[in-house]
């Protein structure tokens, strides 16, 4: 059979065999002319009005997504999918975590760019900012940059499915879309005449494959047509008895494979299929299965998969039918996909229901969610609409971070096309760091984990590449990576040069431990916090004060203006270096303490840090961003990584540094006055700031502003183009506003605004291993609950003096301040706080 892509007389790509098509498959041909993947929808026809759906989760829409930022993302961790809800025309973009184009790229190191150190640091010392940058340039960058350079490499869309439904020309009526966030589950629901069509997709974590469950309450109705498709690099077929096959090898057939099967299994009517079309015909009920998988082999310790993509690929479909068929068969009825939906919905379930987050609702929780952003942006109240952002954000770090996946990368698992922006990779200066802000407060600490093995699997490669650039013993990690395991720099300095982002990245390892207080965890993870603190322990330099400080240094991205009017980015221990190196130190610490390990090195990191220069206070009030206070190129810039300390840090607090929490607030309010916040993930990091200085009504202006100014239909975040960090960063701020634990104590309603007067929040975790619950009335807290995972002392702050009992008795706790109690907690006990009298 000849199946070819050919233009319809609408002028759009049909993608089913050509209507000259012969054969016991002619049939087929008859939807060609609806086969548009891209085509307008009838946007008439289902824009009538309908009910919401049931549940308070729920994102929905009247329409199918006219573009991918419309459409509804689904993924298990590893296999995702953006699902459009087209009617007649249905398109899914596909996506499998370790598909990426380009290769392992050593030779992207200079090996001997560390002989040009000392003749950088000379001229920074002299003050030629000018030149130091451009030795960085030519000599602390890597050797050729992007997709012509060495750093090739892309994250990279597996392909399409495009479902074309026979309708016999009838205009569906009574459209919805939904995404229910509490089981995972898309539906795309609309009427043909009297007969109703169903389509529910889910990505199962606990089976591998994505299913699409096509119903109708009229028997013999479901007729269409399903085709795999890719925009290079990938050929498929159809492979009878059912099933499609999709095989492709990126860079022209030089690079990674990759496998798609799709098996349909229809109850009643008839399945045949041709060239790359597969055809259902005068079906009941219809169930896709789809696997994916690549020949990457991840880290074999910790997610190894496999090398042969078409054996994974049979082996998840196999054990899909097998595990929830009926009596071996799904024909048999519903009852198959049945109970690989519940088991799918179980497993959801089990991370999403720790976290409950009541804000009120307003008539606007009725509305379809895109009418319900437009009216924010009006200025319009919509509390029920920022708890429904927040458990998004939990929704999409559970389906794009899962226990042996890859990290979460600048779009999740959700990316269109070959060449996605910044190479959809993962971005150290930030943009990797804010999608887990959320993962251990938020109560989804599993999902931290793959960003935990990315962290351990630089180490190696950060080795050579200290030796190539410092000449330094230690392992050290700049800006961006992939795949493939990349620690050079950039090939910009003035961004790519960022020697500490394997430090910022070791946060997030001693975070995990501290929210858990598992310490196999953190037997495994320590030594590579301990090898980034002998890089660091090597790479500081004295300045003219004798103060330990980086150099050559960036603040990200940033420029500032030097006395002879030039602009310059390379300096002198940059705020964010010195602030990221005390964090490391002081994590690595308290990680030695714990393990009870390394004394002699601890007191040598120790001593290290207290000789670190501290962050400073121009004459302005401002914290200082750069060794010298320069004038800012952008007064307004989108990074403001000077305030590390605040957040994520906790160098610098309300309480233990009041003098410099109100310094960096000076700084946030000059960002903004000068048209900060104005990217996505900017405006999210603003957010935690606000928590962070317990500014409840400012904090609460820029969740506003999130949502209103960059936030896409589908609730992604907008930078733009989208990028799922401010997602992530905006869920971690609203939690930020409700518990914090930084400071040593589980501080309860820090910031809370004046918007949320009345409400409650389940499941929210604090470091100690504590797990808490909150209500509050009138803007102030009634009732607390902390569960102890780890026992140990627990030190709590709110507004009001509390008391404490446990299982209905008091228990004896200490007062060191009016607004602070401290208790004894057991390990499994739940203790309950409530205002004193």
């Amino acid at each position: 059979m000849n199946t070819r892509a050919a233009m319809c007389a609408s002028g759009l790509l049909c993608l089913l065999p050509c209507a000259d098509t012969q054969g016991g498959n002619g049939g087929i041909r008859k939807l060609a002319q609806e086969f548009h993947v891209n085509a307008p929808q009838p946007v008439g026809a289902v824009e009538a009005p309908v009910e919401p759906p049931e549940g308070g989760l729920v994102l929905w829409y009247t329409r199918p997504a006219g573009r991918w930022e419309e459409a509804l993302p689904i993924g298990n961790g590893r296999l995702g999918a953006m699902v459009f809800g087209g009617a007649p025309n249905e398109r899914l973009q596909l996506n499998e975590d370790s598909l990426w184009c380009g290769k392992p790229r050593p030779e992207g190191d200079r090996p001997d760019a560390w002989k040009h150190l000392a003749e950088i640091r000379k001229l920074l010392f002299q003050g030629k900012y000018g030149e130091a940058g451009a030795l960085t340039n030519r000599h602390m960058t890597n050797q050729g940059g992007g997709f012509n350079g060495a750093y090739d490499s892309a994250y990279q869309t597996l392909g399409d499915l495009a479902l074309a439904f026979d309708h016999a020309g009838a205009a569906p009526t009574d459209y919805r879309r939904t995404l229910n966030l509490d089981t995972a589950i898309a539906t795309v629901t609309y009427k043909v005449g009297d007969a109703t069509f169903t389509r529910e997709l889910l990505s199962s974590p606990v089976d591998q494959v994505i299913a699409i469950r096509i119903a109708c309450d009229k028997p013999g109705h479901i007729t269409f047509a399903a085709r795999l498709s890719r925009v290079a690099d990938a050929k498929a077929e159809f492979a009878s008895p059912d099933r499609l096959v999709m095989r492709g090898q990126c860079d022209g057939g030089t690079g990674m494979k990759f496998e798609a099967h799709l098996k349909a299994i229809p109850k009643g009517g008839s399945l045949s299929g041709a060239g790359d079309t597969m055809r259902i015909e005068k079906a009941d009920d219809v169930l896709l299965l789809l696997a994916a998988a690549t020949d990457h082999v991840l880290d074999p310790k910790v997610n190894y998969r496999g090398k042969d993509p078409a054996a994974l690929c049979e082996k998840w479909l196999a054990a899909a039918v097998a595990r929830h068929s009926v009596a071996g068969d799904f024909r048999r009825g519903a009852a198959g996909y049945d109970e690989l939906r519940k088991a799918h919905v179980a497993e959801h379930q089990r991370l999403f229901r720790r976290v409950a987050l009541d804000l009120g609702k307003t008539d606007a929780a009725q509305l379809p969610t895109d009418r319900r952003l437009d009216a924010v942006r009006k200025g319009g109240s919509d509390p029920h609409l920022i708890a429904l952002y927040f458990q998004f954000g939990r929704y999409l770090l559970i389906s794009s971070s899962r226990p042996g996946c890859m990290p979460a990368n600048l779009q999740g698992i959700w990316a269109d096309g070959l060449k996605p922006p910044w190479h959809c990779d993962y971005h150290a200066n930030i943009n990797v760091q804010m999608n887990y802000w959320p993962a251990e407060t938020c109560n989804l600490s599993e999902c931290h984990l793959p960003l935990a093995d990315l962290t351990l699997s630089l180490v190696e490669p950060g080795r050579r590449t200290a030796k190539a650039y410092y000449n330094a013993p230690g392992w050290v990690f700049h800006m961006i990576t992939n795949v493939w395991g990349w620690t050079s720099p950039g090939w910009s300095a003035g961004w790519g040069y960022f020697p500490v982002g394997g430090a910022w990245l070791c946060q997030h390892l001693w975070e995990h431990y501290a929210f858990t207080g598992d310490r196999d965890y953190l037997k495994r993870v320590y030594p590579a916090m301990k090898e980034a603190c002998v890089f660091f322990l090597a790479y500081l330099i004295e300045d003219k004060r004798g103060r330990l400080v980086t150099a050559p240094s960036t603040s990200p991205e940033n420029t500032f203006i030097t006395a002879d009017g030039k602009r310059g980015s390379v300096c002198i221990g940059a705020a964010m270096d010195r602030q990221i190196i005390w964090d490391l130190f002081t994590n690595t610490i308290e990680a030695s303490e714990a393990l009870g390990v390394d004394a002699e090195f601890r007191k040598q990191v120790a001593t290290a840090r207290e000789r670190l220069a501290p962050p400073e206070v121009g004459s302005d009030g401002r914290l200082l961003e750069w060794n010298e206070e320069f004038k800012e190129a952008e007064p307004g810039h989108r990074h403001m990584s000077h305030l590390f300390a605040l957040f994520p840090g906790r160098q610098i607090t309300t309480r233990g540094t009041p003098k410099l929490a109100e310094a960096a607030r000076k700084s946030l309010e000059f960002r903004l006055r000068h048209g900060g916040g104005h990217t996505g993930w900017s405006r999210a990091w603003i957010i935690n700031f606000w928590a962070r200085l317990e500014d409840g009504e400012r904090a609460f202006e820029n969740v506003t502003a999130l949502l209103a100014k960059s936030t896409l239909p589908n609730l992604f975040d907008n930078h733009p183009p989208f990028q799922i960090d401010g997602n992530f960063g905006g869920t971690a701020g609203i939690a930020e506003m409700l518990v914090q634990s930084h400071a040593g104590e589980v501080h309860l309603l820090p910031a809370l605004p004046k918007a949320w007067a009345a409400g409650s929040v389940k499941g929210l975790r604090a470091r100690g291993g504590f797990e808490v619950d909150i209500a509050w009335a009138d803007g102030k807290l009634t009732s607390a609950a902390i569960r102890s995972t780890l026992g140990g002392p627990c030190r709590v702050r709110a507004a009001v003096p509390l008391s404490v009992t446990a299982n209905g008795a008091a228990v004896q706790a200490e007062h060191p301040e009016p607004a602070t109690i401290v208790f004894p907690s057991a390990a499994g006990e739940t203790y309950v706080l409530t205002p004193r009298p």
